[in-house]
């Protein structure tokens, strides 16, 4: 009885590893052994290009006439075997030959672009793209699943931040906004006006630092990754902005050593299947109300102290005295 039921755990196990692993076809059809134009073969592998996922298995199936292999490397192109370029292999992998009605497999364990030819008829090329898994869940860079919001305290205990990206699985070439807000934990109260910079690192790398000032909202940047990897979101220097931002006695003040007010979030960049570049996207609103915060003080104020000088200039200025026409003093 225990054994069966050993035997039925180590079965699920085994087996789970495989629930996403798919398997494809790829024919080498009629005709690929010509290198003419006029012939059977529209392509020499069918599919040219396919796209799988690590742990994918791809079988090719020998439909031709003549013994071919699949190689990993570069062919010769059309006619290149003409000038005794016979291709390049590079190790990847390698069929051997087969015949006609036979057929070759091989798992993929990596991911990449993996071109390969028949080393027999070196014109015929074809290319394997190997996908990295992409969960169906938000993780940090050590893989723990995230929750959002995802909640921080700053060193110094006196500011949480909460923060949230959509979409929540982050790839490249694909617009991201990320979403933040900080909270006072004494008062459960929302802090608005708020200083700060946003930093992010990839690959030990910054590639992006940007100074914001928050609203009662919370506040937020686009960005889009060229490349994948892990990611580490940096918020620093939570202040409070200026005389008039919405101060607490717990969070008020400047702060010279930036780190007591930081809070670190990772996650991973994934590579996109569907997109290979990207266009140009605003890290943040083209036009931002609070960017003019205190530029609106220096608008309302100096008018209204030029008028009141003026008031008080007219009040104080001397009454000049008039002489009559004909007059005459006695």
């Amino acid at each position: 009885m225990y054994f069966l039921l050993l035997v039925t755990i180590i079965s699920i196990l085994g087996s789970s590893s495989l629930i996403f692993a798919e398997e494809y076809k790829i024919s080498i059809p009629f005709g690929a052994y010509n290198p003419e134009l006029n012939t059977p073969a529209e392509v020499w592998y069918d599919p040219p290009q396919i796209f799988v996922k690590i742990d994918d298995t791809i079988t090719w199936y020998n439909d031709d006439r003549e013994g071919h292999t699949v190689t990993s490397g570069k062919g010769s192109g059309r006619f290149g075997w003409m000038s005794d370029d016979f291709g390049t292999p590079n190790g990847y992998f390698n069929s051997d030959r087969f015949m006609p009605g036979e057929s070759w497999s091989y798992d993929f364990k990596e991911s990449g672009t993996f071109s390969y030819y028949c080393t027999i008829h070196p014109w015929m090329e074809g290319v394997v793209i190997v996908e990295k898994l992409i969960p169906d869940y938000p993780h940090d860079a050590t893989g723990k699943e995230l929750k959002f919001p995802l909640l921080q305290y700053t060193p110094d205990q006196n500011i949480e931040v909460n923060l949230t990206w959509d979409p929540p699985i982050i790839k490249t070439h694909e617009k991201i906004q990320f979403v933040y807000q900080f909270y006072d934990p004494q008062t459960n109260s929302n802090l608005a006006k708020m200083k700060y910079t946003i930093i992010i690192f990839q690959n030990g790398k910054e590639i992006l630092r940007d100074d914001g000032i928050n609203q009662i909202g919370g506040d937020y940047r686009n960005f889009v990754f060229s490349d994948s990897g892990s990611i580490i979101i940096r918020i620093e220097g939570i202040q409070s902005s200026s005389i008039l931002a919405e101060e607490s006695v717990t969070v008020s003040g400047n702060v010279e050593n930036t780190a007591l007010r930081a809070v670190d979030f990772t996650t991973v960049v994934y590579d996109n299947p569907e997109k290979t570049t990207h266009e140009i996207y605003h890290l943040k609103p083209a036009q931002r109300l609070n960017t003019y915060y205190e530029l609106m003080i220096i608008i309302i104020l100096i008018p209204a102290i030029l008028f009141i000088g003026i008031l008080f200039w007219l009040k104080k200025k001397p009454e000049s005295t008039t002489k009559k026409a004909g007059a005459v003093n006695l």
